[in-house]
């Protein structure tokens, strides 16, 4: 299952608005298969290690309901790190994949958390004669995917609110300059989360004053995030005119409940905020982050941009070159 989860890693970033899931397949005590969801539309986990094996058999004529008589092989063995899925979506179900290959037993990290599904795949392969756990390690399965998970269940995307402060905790000096607070590898591990979410908000006084763009860059490489604009600004900025046009979405209205489900409506399930002040301090007030990622540099600025009060839990400190991250879950 580790390997598993591993495997699910890969995929972190790039499956929106599916889950990050990896599987392995395993015979005798030996795995002879591996596999992880790439991309939405693409094969699921499950489907890839079956292929990985060479064990992949036609499930056309296979029902869910099947009865355990169906033939199966003794020692093959199936790690998922989420419950595989039952219905059919833009690929078949799982479920029928795996009682068609004949596996015998399916293992399983986390359940499924749509509310409309959770169980419904377990139920079913057992009716169909394979053994089946779950539960292991189900908690590091759950942290793989916060984004779908809050998403699926309440169609509000995990928000995550970003920001780099010095070590009186001032985002900006008094004459409003915020740029280059951290160091280089501050800024790169940034970027990192930027490839780890489906958008990037900012507020209008960022991109007015700072022309962002909001792209990955310091070496990081993955999906354009989608660039989301609140409150009014010039479309004259970088953000509405660059070759990731596209990519940007202005909302006027500075209603982050109402912004954060029509980001929900459209498929996004994660958000960073790295907006300035006003926005995070906004975000706070709402009660809308579920999540803090605050760079602290070894500098003091005695500046006037402070952040709202939020209380903490599960806090972790690393160092990131000259400056420390903290990362943290917003009670």
């Amino acid at each position: 299952m580790r390997r598993a989860l591993a495997l699910a890693r890969r995929g972190i970033g790039k499956t929106s608005p599916n889950p990050a899931v990896g599987a392995v397949l395993v015979r005798g005590g030996k795995i002879i298969g591996e596999g992880w969801h790439r991309r939405a539309g693409d094969a699921h986990a499950e489907i890839n290690a079956l292929r990985d094996a060479g064990v992949q058999r036609p499930a056309s004529s296979v029902r869910s309901h099947d009865s355990g008589l169906r033939t199966r092989d003794s020692g093959l063995v199936l790690y998922v790190t989420l419950e595989p899925c039952c219905t059919h979506g833009r690929t078949p179900p799982c479920t029928d994949a795996i009682i068609a290959a004949g596996v015998r037993r399916v293992v399983v990290a986390a359940t499924d958390p749509n509310p409309k599904h959770r169980g419904r795949g377990l139920r079913l392969l057992r009716r169909a004669g394979i053994r089946v756990g779950a539960g292991l390690l189900a908690e590091e399965a759950a942290a793989l995917n916060p984004g779908f998970n809050k998403w699926i269940v309440t169609g509000m995307p995990w928000v995550i609110a970003k920001a780099a402060l010095s070590l009186d905790g001032k985002m900006a000096t008094r004459t409003g300059d915020s740029k280059w607070i951290t160091g280089q590898a501050a800024r790169r591990e940034a970027h990192q989360l930027r490839s780890q979410v489906d958008a990037i908000m900012v507020g209008a006084n960022t991109v007015i004053r700072d022309d962002p763009q909001l792209t990955l860059r310091h070496g990081v490489r993955g999906r354009q995030p989608w660039r989301v604009v609140v409150g009014r600004c010039p479309r004259t900025a970088r953000v509405f005119t660059d070759a990731h046009r596209e990519r940007t979405v202005h909302f006027t209205t500075r209603n982050l409940r109402l912004v954060l489900r029509k980001l929900g409506r459209m498929g996004v399930t994660s958000v960073l905020i790295e907006g300035g002040p006003t926005l995070l301090r906004a975000a706070f007030d709402a009660g809308v982050v579920d999540k803090v990622a605050f760079f602290f540099a070894p500098k003091v600025i005695a500046g006037s941009a402070t952040m709202a009060k939020a209380k903490m839990v599960h806090g972790m400190w690393r160092r990131t070159g000259s400056d420390m991250l903290f990362e943290g879950d917003v009670k």
